[in-house]
């Protein structure tokens, strides 16, 4: 186990080539200061990303927001494949050496990066004498591909035994399916959540529908980082010894299914398709008012009653029909229509104050401006301010993560494509300006 942190100097930050020749630098902190400042919940924690486009990149950032030292390391002359994947791209760039895109920049502050070819004799050493250095490495290689370079676990726990090794695969390490690759929305489909997700069977639009966002990779992400933060406690309250990490995708899926899962096991039925309403409560949807929308979730019959009293319907409270919450479950498709008519006429705004003020659940429905425009995000500070050479004005989504005295900090931009490979070289593994240049030009960085 390391004892603190080691002093890596001022990194700079070259906006064309990272080699410290073009005048166009930024200065960034030292992971020195930064732990001596900021006394981050990780400070002295070294962590090796070798990991691409979400689930991986998204662990290891969490724990450089808490304040580990993770250096990302990426193919030479191409990166993290996440560089491509997305809508938007720093500087509006598009093609080139170092390609930011909105999914790289969402998944990569608080690192360093550097480039590796491990496949070269130089580039495996590297990579064997960081991990000796490190306390976590996080990889999402196909099951089996590290382990023909002695970068596998069992491999690494020889010259480092105190190493948490984190594996995010598809499938997992054992299982008929360990070798197959796959993404998010593969395992949207295969962990049964499209299948309780849109428009109910038999209503037009119904059919699978995909989450709009990748959260089966974001949820394997946060499983590996509290998987490392569990061994990591163990390792040093316990054994002092590092250990493997097996996480798949598809099982996170399978988690993420929660109590739709548990339906299955508890009574042998698969849930079904409820619509936005889902099956808890009623009523849940949206309110059409007279200028937007308003959603809300009512499952109690003292809330149900008191919204029925806002909208100037009491008699539906009575209804038996909707006397109780299975009542108004099985007959909701006759509910929300009959709320809707008595919204129309207020505006959203105002029918959200006096839906508050009552004590009924209920919020703006929102697209993703709305989301950052509301008051309470924005009193948050859900949108952080993050210096980046090649977009000023960047702000970044804030780390959900409140600690009191080591809050989640915002030091790094994502790094260029082999913005740090000098600096890390250097001061981590004592390297000289010749074996660099040795190493650049047989190509292993």
């Amino acid at each position: 186990m390391r004892s603190g942190l080691t002093a890596i100097g001022t990194d700079s930050y070259d906006a064309s080539a990272f080699n410290g020749k073009n005048d166009e630098t930024y200065t960034a902190r030292t992971i020195q200061e930064r732990g001596t400042e900021l006394s981050g919940a990780l400070s002295g924690v070294r962590v090796l990303d070798l990991t691409r486009v979400i689930a991986g990149p998204a662990a290891a950032q969490m724990l450089g927001d808490l304040g580990a030292e993770v250096i990302k390391i990426e193919r030479p002359g191409e990166g993290d494949d996440g560089r491509r994947v997305g809508h938007v791209y720093v500087g509006g760039r598009r093609e080139g050496r170092d390609v930011q895109s909105n999914y790289f920049v969402a998944f990569n502050r608080n690192k360093r990066g550097i480039t590796v070819d491990f496949t070269k004799p130089g580039g495996w050493e590297i990579l064997r004498s960081l991990a000796e250095k490190s306390d976590v490495l996080i990889e999402n290689y196909k099951t089996g591909v590290l382990a023909r370079y002695g970068l596998d676990y069992e491999s690494l726990r020889k010259v480092n035994p105190a190493l948490v090794y984190c594996s995010v695969t598809g499938y997992g390490q054992t299982g008929p399916y360990r070798e197959r690759p796959g993404f998010d929305p593969v395992f949207q489909a295969q962990c049964g959540l499209m299948s309780v997700t849109g428009v109910p069977d038999g209503e037009p639009g119904s059919g699978p529908v995909k989450v709009g966002i990748s959260i089966i990779d974001w949820m394997t992400g946060l499983n590996a980082a509290v998987a490392v933060l569990a061994a990591l406690r163990e390792r040093d309250a316990v054994s002092g010894q590092g250990q493997h990490i097996d996480l798949s995708l598809l099982e996170c899926g399978i988690a993420a299914m929660s109590h739709a899962a548990q339906q299955f096991l508890m009574d042998g039925t698969s849930p079904v398709r409820m619509g936005i309403a889902g099956p808890g409560g009623a009523p849940i949807g949206i309110l059409e008012c007279a200028d937007g929308q308003l959603f809300i979730s009512v499952s109690s019959d003292a809330q149900f009653k008191r919204l029925c009293d806002v909208l100037g319907c009491p008699q539906l409270a009575s209804d038996a029909r909707f006397l109780t919450n299975p009542l108004r479950v099985d007959n909701r498709g006759a509910l929300l229509p009959l709320l809707s008519g008595r919204a129309k006429s207020w505006n959203a705004q105002a029918l959200l104050e006096a839906l508050i003020g009552a004590s009924v659940s209920a919020g703006m429905y929102n697209n993703v401006e709305g989301m950052f425009a509301d008051p309470q995000v924005s009193a948050r500070g859900v949108a952080v301010p993050l210096q980046h050479p090649q977009m000023p004005g960047l702000k970044v989504v804030a780390n959900p993560l409140r600690l009191s005295r080591t809050p989640p900090a915002y030091d790094l931009a994502p790094p260029g494509l082999g913005e740090h490979t000098d600096t890390v070289l250097a001061s981590v593994l004592g390297y000289g300006p010749e074996q660099i240049h040795r190493l650049r030009e047989e190509g292993a960085i």
